[in-house]
Parts: C-alpha cells; sequence; structure tokens
C-alpha cells in the first residue's frame, strides 16, 4: 500500500474507511478513520481496497457521494443478467455492470452492495457467485417469513405495552403461541415445553425470566385472574366440552334417542325422596320405602340413569370417559357431562317422570341384606331435600313422612351390621369450601343422621349391585381395600378420643383399588363392593350401569373383561388425578382464607406428629374443618388444644405458619 490508500476495515460489525498513513514494522499499518481516529491493521484486517490518494478530510465527501447508489434492488437486476451463465464478478465489474462506469465511488458502491448481499450473491476467493434462482426463491420465502415475524412480534409488543398502560386491545391470532407460551412457562416453569417465546417477552420488559414473573404478567394482561388454577393447568383434565359434543348433547335434549330399556318398570306411584346439599345440581339418587302386604318394608334406593341417554363409544361416553369423574372446585364443578344434560334429562328432578336404575332391598332384622332386586325403572321425585331439612323432620319426628324415619332405623341397622362384620369407622371434620364474587365461606360438614343415612343407603347399593355382579359373573369395576394394620386397642386408647384416634387410624389406611374380581373392602367390613350411585359425575359408576343393565335386558355385555381391565386402569390415573387437582385446590383457597383473616384467632387440636425430631406436626383448625402442618417452639402432645393466629400465609408458594397465641403472650410477660 501506498501512503494515502483508501481502505475499509471493520470495528465490531461496524464498516469503516480510512487513509493509510504509513508502515507499522513489517506487515501492518497506521490509518486514519472519517472520524479522525488511528488504527493499526494487518492486512487480514483490510475488507476492501478502494485504492488512490486520499486524505482523513475526503473521507465524509467520499461517504456521502457512494449513499445513491446503494439500492438493494440493483442487485436483482445483475443478478437476472449473470445467473443464466453463471458468471462470477468482482466489485469493480459489478460496478460497470450496474452504473456503467468503474470510479472508486463505484466500484466501492459495488462492494458495499455485494458485501452486504445475502439473497443474490455468494462470496467465493475475492469473487461474488450468483445464487441458483431455487436457492434464491428458497432465501425469498426465509426472508419474507422473518419479516412478518418480526412485524407481528413488534405489534404483540405494541398490545402488551399499550394493555399494561391500561388502554384497551384485541388480541390477533398471531398472538395467540407468545401468549400460549406464557401460560405454559407460568404453569410448568422450567419444566415448560417451547420456553423461548415466553422468555422473549419476559426479557423485552424487562421483567425476571422466572415463572412467576410469566404468571405476574398474564394477571396484569388480564388474561389469568389472580387466583388462576394452577392445579388444574398442571392436570390433563378438560375444561371446555368440545363442539361436537356439545352438538350431540343439544340434539339428546331436542330429539331424545329410543330408549333400549322400553320395558321399564313404572315405580311413579312410589314417593322418592331426593337429599343432597342446597347447591348440588346434579341429583343422582333418590329413596323410597315401600310397605309390602305382609307387614315387611322395602328399601328403594332409585339411581339416575344417564346411559338412558347415550351408547357405549358415542361422543358421550368417550367425552366422559376422556374426563373420569366431574370434579368440585370451590369456584365451580367441572361436570363430567355437559351441564344441560347433566343436570337436565340426566338427573332425577323433582316433579318429572325420569329414567332410573332402582335397587329393591329387604333387609334382615340385623341390617343384612335378605333379598334384592334391580330393574330399569321410571320414578317420579317427590321430594327435593336439603340434608338440614332431613336432619329437621327426623328430628321433629313428622308423621306424615313415617318412610323417612323409616328409612333412618334401616341405615342404623345397617351402620351396626357392617361394624359387626369389621367396618371401620373414621370421623374427621370436614369442610365445603366455596368462592362466590371473590367472597370465601368455609363450612364445616357436620357428621349429622342426614349425612349417615344417605350414605349407609349409597353404600348399601353398592353391595347389592356388586353381589349381582358376582353372582351372574359380569365383569365390573369392583372396589375393594387391603386390611389395614391397625394400631393396637392398647395404644389407641392412649390417644384422646376423636379427631386424634381417627387421625391415627387414618393414618393406616391403605388405598382403595379398581379391579374385575371382587373382593373384600375392609374399611366397609363389605366381602364385595362398587360404586354405582353417581353415574352422571363417576365414570366407574357408568361402566358399571352399562354392564348391568345390558346384563338384565339379556343383550351382550358392552365391555369384556380385557377391555374392562384397561378401562380401569386408565381411570384408577385419572381419578387420582382429580383428587390432586381437588384437594390442591381447596388446600389454596384455604390458605388464601386465612392470608385474609390473618387477624383472627383460631382453635386448633394437635392431632400428630408429622416429624417429630424436627418439631413438625400436623394440626386441626376445628372451627374451619381444615388441617394444616405447623412447626412448634415447644413440647406439645398429640390432643393438645392450642390459640393460633397465622403469622404468614402465601397460597401461591403453598406457604402457611403460626404462632400460638398464650404461648407467645407468657413468653412477652417472661
Amino acid at each position: 500500500m501506498e501512503k494515502g490508500t483508501l481502505v475499509e476495515f471493520r470495528l465490531g460489525s461496524e464498516r469503516r474507511l480510512a487513509t493509510a498513513e504509513r508502515p507499522e514494522g513489517k506487515k501492518h499499518w497506521i490509518v486514519t478513520d472519517d472520524r479522525g481516529q488511528a488504527h493499526t491493521l494487518h492486512p487480514r484486517q483490510i475488507t476492501y481496497e478502494v485504492g488512490g490518494t486520499y486524505k482523513p478530510a475526503d473521507l465524509a465527501p467520499f461517504l456521502k457521494e457512494i449513499q445513491p447508489y446503494l439500492e438493494p434492488s440493483n442487485l436483482e437486476i445483475a443478478w437476472e443478467i449473470l445467473v443464466e451463465d453463471g458468471e462470477t464478478v468482482d466489485p469493480a465489474e459489478m460496478a460497470l455492470l450496474l452504473f456503467s462506469a468503474q470510479t472508486p465511488v463505484l466500484s466501492y458502491a459495488a462492494h458495499w452492495l455485494l458485501s452486504d448481499d445475502k439473497l443474490y450473491f455468494k462470496l467465493k476467493g475475492d469473487r461474488y457467485e450468483p445464487r441458483p434462482k431455487a436457492q434464491v426463491m428458497e432465501l425469498k420465502h426465509q426472508l419474507d417469513m422473518e419479516t412478518q415475524r418480526e412485524q407481528e412480534w413488534q405489534s404483540f409488543l405494541t398490545r402488551v405495552e399499550r394493555v399494561l398502560a391500561g388502554q384497551p386491545v384485541e388480541w390477533q391470532s398471531g398472538d395467540r403461541p407468545r401468549l400460549d407460551a406464557l401460560e405454559r412457562f407460568a404453569t410448568f416453569g422450567d419444566e415448560a415445553t417451547h420456553r423461548a417465546p415466553a422468555l422473549e417477552t419476559l426479557l423485552h420488559l424487562k421483567r425476571s425470566e422466572t415463572s412467576q414473573a410469566a404468571f405476574q404478567l398474564l394477571v396484569e394482561l388480564g388474561l389469568w385472574s389472580p387466583h388462576e388454577n394452577i392445579a388444574l393447568r398442571r392436570s390433563q383434565i378438560p375444561i371446555h366440552f368440545l363442539p361436537r359434543v356439545l352438538e350431540v348433547a343439544h340434539h339428546c335434549l331436542n330429539s331424545p334417542p329410543p330408549d333400549q330399556n322400553a320395558d321399564r318398570l313404572d315405580l311413579t306411584h312410589l314417593k322418592v325422596y331426593t337429599i343432597d346439599d342446597e347447591s348440588t345440581l346434579e341429583i343422582d339418587d333418590g329413596l323410597s320405602l315401600e310397605y309390602l302386604a305382609d307387614g315387611v318394608q322395602r328399601l328403594w334406593i332409585h339411581i339416575a340413569d344417564p346411559t338412558r341417554w347415550m351408547q357405549p363409544g358415542d361422543e358421550l361416553d368417550l367425552e366422559a370417559r376422556r374426563r373420569i369423574t366431574t370434579l368440585y372446585l370451590p369456584t365451580g364443578m367441572i361436570s363430567m357431562f355437559p351441564t344441560e344434560l347433566a343436570t337436565g334429562p340426566m338427573s332425577l328432578v323433582q316433579g318429572r317422570v325420569c329414567s332410573a336404575l332402582s335397587f329393591s332391598v329387604i333387609l334382615s332384622p340385623d341390617g343384612a341384606i335378605q333379598d334384592y332386586n334391580i330393574y330399569a325403572s321410571l320414578i317420579k321425585a317427590t321430594y327435593r331435600l336439603t340434608y338440614d331439612d332431613v336432619d329437621e323432620m327426623l328430628q321433629l319426628g313428622v308423621q306424615a313422612e313415617s318412610e323417612l324415619e323409616a328409612i333412618a332405623q334401616w341405615a342404623k341397622r345397617r351402620q351396626t351390621w357392617r361394624q359387626s362384620q369389621g367396618a371401620i369407622s373414621i370421623h374427621m371434620p370436614e369442610s365445603s369450601i366455596k368462592v362466590y364474587d371473590d367472597e370465601i365461606t368455609i363450612q364445616v360438614l357436620n357428621d349429622s343422621l342426614a349425612r349417615q343415612l344417605v350414605a349407609e343407603m349409597m353404600i348399601l347399593t353398592g353391595e347389592v349391585a356388586a353381589r349381582y355382579g358376582q353372582a351372574h359373573h359380569l365383569p365390573l369395576p369392583f372396589r375393594s381395600q387391603p386390611q389395614p394394620e391397625l394400631p393396637s386397642e392398647e395404644e389407641l386408647l392412649q390417644l384422646p378420643s376423636g379427631p386424634v384416634r381417627s387421625c391415627a387410624i387414618r393414618r393406616c389406611m391403605p388405598r382403595s383399588e379398581l379391579s374385575i374380581t371382587p373382593a373384600r373392602h375392609a374399611s366397609l367390613g363389605l366381602d364385595t363392593y362398587t360404586q354405582v350411585t353417581s353415574p352422571i359425575r363417576r365414570y366407574s359408576d357408568l361402566l358399571a350401569h352399562f354392564q348391568i343393565k345390558a346384563h338384565l335386558r339379556g343383550a351382550a355385555l358392552p365391555f369384556a373383561a380385557e377391555a374392562m381391565k384397561e378401562l380401569l386402569l386408565n381411570i384408577s390415573a385419572a381419578a387420582y388425578e382429580a383428587v390432586l387437582v381437588e384437594r390442591q385446590t381447596n388446600r389454596y383457597w384455604g390458605l388464601e382464607f386465612l392470608r385474609r383473616n390473618a387477624d383472627e384467632v383460631w382453635d386448633a387440636l394437635m392431632l400428630r406428629w408429622l416429624r417429630e425430631h424436627e418439631n413438625l406436626g400436623l394440626v386441626l383448625l376445628e372451627d374451619l374443618g381444615i388441617e394444616f402442618p405447623m412447626r412448634f417452639t415447644r413440647p406439645v402432645t398429640p390432643g393438645d388444644r392450642l390459640e393460633l393466629k397465622v403469622s404468614h400465609a402465601d397460597p401461591r408458594q403453598d406457604i402457611i405458619q403460626f404462632q400460638e397465641m398464650m404461648y407467645q403472650e407468657a413468653q412477652v410477660k417472661h
């Protein structure tokens, strides 16, 4: 190089022009750029040599002079000329082709265009080769897609920032993948798939790249509630019904399918009591008592018959199979069937003739089953009663409803009989948590006479159905429970009676199991048992109905043994997941209730140690019927009564900490 030679080099990714000043050592040159800054360059660092003799003051005018020629679309014309023959060019030849001259300014402009180009030409040695037509078409498509993505990204960010500023927006279909990514990340955290779009959004908004930050952003965008049910989102439980399922349900309502059991037994003359919580909409059981001529009393348990409205393998059946159970959450239920069917023709609605599966039972004086029959029937619910209604009627001894009193007496005999058969009774408080308009109410469910009555009749029905299945070798979803290893009588008597003792027994109880083989259910004290009393909200009960009804009418069973086995595996897994979601959701709202009532003092009972060496125990808040872990700061024993106040509650992080009031006051005095 000569002094004054104009060269191009890169400073990082920035293009710079400079004039050569003097050699430095054997190979390097000192150059001065257009900003008057000196640089030491090796020849390898020089990306283009313009040539000529220039001074630093000439560089700014030179750069200004090339600007009009830097039009990338010019290259497309040159490419179309050169691609046919595959001719290569250098910058000077490209200048001649584009601008009909090869001046330093025009040659440098051609170099600039070629070196920036990613579409039409590629560098091969010190010359540029035109890319094949197919490759250019593919690159153009990729660039168009990239441009579109960038535009969608910028539009998405604009909408996000507008919402965060309190302005209304209408989300576009192209926003959905990014919002979905945020939802997945907020739900599953580091285990989420396709996290990149979520992290990109959080990074752009200068927020931490955490699932908690994604959750908060979704709340601020108005897409999620501050109380969004993460447990439900993590599950595989469908929240909405598919359009085709709703269409089938609508068709059922308007054009009921023919009844496969056209010869139903007409029991509409019987007085039928349905007994449920006031909020229950799916009425799936009713009770009757019939006085026979010889003075014998016959119990009738009528179970709603949703199979009247469907066939095994149809859309309604497959959807119920997908859901397995109705989910009861504090914020509302997620039904196994479309609501208009579940609470309409499938339910035992008061005053309406309804299809049912009716279980006729005559008990011996001690409460054992003496005789039974099962019928596809028609009934008409006479009374829609709540548990409180029935408790009051039983307490007052309403003469006009002597049937109800008789059913209650049979329920007591059944309970006594089951206890004689080894049934294990566990009486732990249960609570019902409801959330309506962001108001949380918690009600402790008393183990009242009415609840015991209904429970005993449902257990009786389960025993009858299982006996029928066993006698006729039907593959039903039999439910069994292994015999637990309970603490000795001496150990139990050392514990205070009530919840503490029941908690010790509950801890020993193994999970129940589903199988097509009848087996003993230890805690119920029954040699065989299946659940059939909730076919609107439990798929295993629905399966039992399909099988029993088919057998009653002499038809082929819808589910052979192997098919039933496979279904039971799916039912067990899905039902366990549903229980977890219900449990976690109830716990969240229980914690939220305590957080909102942090000034309250709660009466509590120490139930048992969780990890005694860490002073971690389980306490029952008696006014709420809810159990929580607590770390103690003093010696305590199961059965101790405490007064507790919440010191810290974080429902989202599943954290609760209590302080003991009397102990704290004593500490302050000392």
